[in-house]
């Protein structure tokens, strides 16, 4: 990889709902894997991380046209990696010049799902406080289509978990059904924490601006990823299971 370059600016980060945005191609290198990796100086994709996985669709010009199969970030540069649709024996992508135009277009389904995926384990978050589960800290969620969850620190007694899911299900959908706007902010630190209600996570340095996500007028949280732009569009969830196990709870779910 190019040591020289600079970070991405993450365009997702302000709009999440736009599907297609120009930028300026930085790199093109292959990489262990034999797939292409373009590295840009701003990007639409979302890369995979935080529990959601990453937007997939394609980088073009009306020289080439470069499907992306996922993209990764490190050290606050996204890669993009993929494959050339119309490269022959690797010569297209070794003479594509730092400085190209390119023409990025997300695939608008897989966001969609992702991004309805990734509210719902949020709005969980909420819905676990409604029903007096409130003692339960999230530690981390899973939002990929083949198996969402989301994971807390803290126990249900086994008696309770059929009652607690079927409270959850309904307050989920209640809340659905209300909706409620979708606010990101880019905040300092102790502004961002009053949005969260007075705390942010240890991991977030006090000397950054988080990017806070609110679900109508609950309280926000920190994360990167997409989201809906109201509540509603999660359409409905369906809470399928509950575990409790060595001080540890997932709460399974899926979108409908």
């Amino acid at each position: 990889m190019n040591p020289n370059l600079i970070p991405t600016t993450l365009k997702y980060y302000d709009d999440m709902l736009e599907l297609q945005s120009t930028a300026t191609i930085l790199s093109s290198s292959m990489g262990e894997d034999g797939r292409h990796i373009l590295v840009l100086d701003s990007t639409i994709f979302h890369p995979q991380g935080g529990g959601q996985p990453s937007d997939t669709g394609s980088i073009s010009n009306p020289e080439f046209n470069f499907i992306v199969q996922d993209v990764r970030s490190k050290d606050k540069i996204v890669y993009h990696y993929g494959y050339f649709e119309s490269s022959k024996d690797g010569a297209l992508e070794n003479n594509i010049e730092a400085g190209t135009q390119a023409l990025l277009s997300v695939d608008g389904s897989r966001r969609r799902i992702n991004s309805r995926l990734h509210s719902a384990g949020h709005l969980l978050d909420v819905c676990m406080k409604n029903v007096g589960l409130d003692h339960l800290e999230p530690t981390k969620g899973y939002h990929f289509p083949d198996g969402p969850y989301v994971e807390y620190k803290g126990a249900i007694p086994q008696d309770e978990l059929k009652t607690k899911q079927n409270e959850l299900e309904v307050e989920a959908n209640n809340l659905i059904k209300k909706g409620g706007k979708v606010s990101v902010f880019i905040l300092p630190y102790d502004k961002a924490s009053e949005l969260c209600g007075g705390s942010l996570p240890d991991y977030i340095p006090k000397d950054s601006t988080p990017r806070i996500v609110k679900l109508d007028d609950n309280p926000g949280c920190p994360c990167g990823g997409t989201h809906v732009s109201d509540i509603s569009e999660i359409s409905r969830l369906k809470v399928s299971q509950i575990r409790t196990k060595k001080g540890q709870t997932k709460v399974f779910y899926n979108v409908e």
